[in-house]
């Protein structure tokens, strides 16, 4: 498979109707009002909906084309009956078919939409971009694929191919800010569609809301090993009002938490998740919680909640997070100093894996063999471009974006720009072809750990050279923001 041109797999080829998770059948009679079944269509997320007779017996069907062209390009009435539009041509195909039959099926008949029969039966159907999704292998189609998932247990089964299509771009060369895009953007799909399974299940929220990602997630720097960091910001709501909302959303989030880990996202260690109720409030809780630590920062709070200084909202109410945003941004106009103190202190915990004279890389022994923490090592990049871009009011989630920001205004030069971005992306670029391999080859999870023998020494050397530039700009951090050099 090549993951950026979206070649054919060959596994297509042998794959069946049945293997596909195809549509439940959508249906209803043909007296029904064509309004009605607009209004249906859209509840249920179909393009597509099956007419039946009085005895349910399927004598036609509707699209959302169908719709357009013979009710709306000919003024028709939206009260009228659904059978007097209905197409009644209908087409279907045996669940123990292969796949490309059923393609090819469509492409002959000149049709969208396959009713899939078992035994005398109509159990399901299937549409023609769902197929041809699963026929091609690139990550924009597999993204495309994701949208279309029909439940948790479709996402579960497209989560396990992430690391192949991650493995595929590292060996072509592909940046490694474009496969962090590429990885978040998975997450944040299957996130979006989780979100959409469980509303449909509950009903529609009582409020407005936006649902948040941190931490990598919301800095769009996602590897494959990674858990959730998310919350929920929801509207202020009258008094008699609010018990109604707050149950509601910590059901939701509950709901959407569980099945994210189910599917693979693990819960997250440090519980900064939704499911937890510290992380779902109402906007103006969240601003008292912002207020909190910004002006009564400790070095404790600050190592603790800075994660939600890099967030970013993929569903719902963006203007909620926008509005958040804005009172960040006031209350970083007159901050206490303390803040940016341990907003740097903060910076400085974690030192690059350097040994006392910066010859060699320090490591710890697994298994008797010698390993550094490529996370933990990345950590002080991500720490001390979040620092300079709060105190110079950037908002703007994304380390290597931030960076980029911060040389505009001049507060990095064009070389400190370069190496600090190179590093920053050299280091990425290393967890992830280690983390795909892990999986692919050894069976296993991933992990942030590397160990030094699988390295060349071409790869030591680069990362000696890069752990430096490392440790020159936390002196940096340790002028600007703590005010000391020792």
């Amino acid at each position: 498979m090549d993951p950026q041109i979206g070649i054919e797999s060959a596994h297509f080829y042998t794959k069946k109707v049945s293997d596909l998770h195809y549509r439940g059948l959508i249906t209803c009679n043909g007296q029904t009002a064509v309004h009605q079944v607009a209004k249906l269509m859209a509840r249920e997320r179909v393009s597509c909906v099956f007419i039946t007779d009085l005895k349910d017996n399927i004598e036609g069907f509707v699209t959302d084309i169908t719709l357009r062209d013979r009710v709306l390009a000919n003024n028709l009435s939206p009260s009228i009956a659904v059978e007097k539009v209905m197409d009644t041509d209908i087409f279907y195909i045996d669940k123990n078919a292969l796949l490309y039959e059923a393609l090819l099926q469509m492409f002959q008949s000149k049709i969208r939409y396959l009713l899939v029969k078992e035994g005398h039966h109509f159990v399901g159907w299937i549409s023609r971009t769902k197929i041809m999704t699963e026929q091609y292998q690139g990550p924009f189609i597999f993204i495309q694929s994701l949208k279309q998932a029909l439940d948790v247990e479709e996402l579960v089964q497209k989560w396990r191919l992430v690391p192949v299509m991650v493995h595929q771009l590292v060996e072509k060369g592909i940046r490694a800010q474009i496969i962090n895009q590429i990885v978040s953007t998975v997450t944040d799909t299957i996130t979006q569609r989780v979100i959409e399974i469980q509303i449909h299940e509950i009903g529609p929220a009582p409020a407005n809301f936006v649902f948040i990602v941190l931490g990598s997630e919301g800095r769009g720097e996602q590897t494959l090993k990674t858990d959730q960091d998310n919350a929920i910001i929801y509207e202020d709501k009258a008094n008699e009002k609010r018990e109604l909302v707050r149950t509601y959303f910590l059901d939701f989030a509950d709901r959407v938490s569980t099945a994210l880990d189910q599917i693979g996202i693990d819960f997250c260690k440090g519980d900064f998740m939704a499911k937890n109720p510290k992380w779902t409030h109402s906007l103006s809780h969240w601003k008292r919680n912002y207020e909190n630590w910004i002006q009564e920062s400790t070095p404790e709070t600050m190592m603790k909640y800075a994660t939600f200084f890099d967030c970013r909202a993929i569903y719902g109410d963006y203007g909620l997070l926008d509005e958040l945003r804005n009172f960040m941004d006031e209350q970083l106009k007159n901050p206490t100093e303390k803040f940016f103190i341990n907003l740097g202190v903060n910076a400085l915990q974690y030192e690059p894996p350097l040994t006392f004279f910066k010859r060699n890389i320090k490591t710890f022994d697994i298994d008797g063999e010698a390993h550094f923490n490529i996370k933990k090592a990345m950590t002080p990049i991500v720490d001390l471009a979040r620092a300079f871009a709060l105190k110079h009011r950037i908002f703007e989630p994304n380390t290597g974006k931030r960076i980029a920001a911060l040389s505009k205004i001049g507060v990095f030069s064009e070389k400190e720009t370069r190496e600090l971005s190179h590093a920053y992306y050299y280091l990425m670029a290393l967890r992830l072809e280690k983390q795909a391999m892990q999986i692919i080859q050894n069976g296993q999870k991933p992990v942030n750990y590397v160990a030094i023998k699988q390295l060349t020494k071409v790869q030591v050397v680069t990362l000696l050279e890069i752990f430096k530039v490392i440790k020159d700009f936390q002196l940096k951090i340790k002028l600007e923001f703590t005010k000391n050099i020792f």
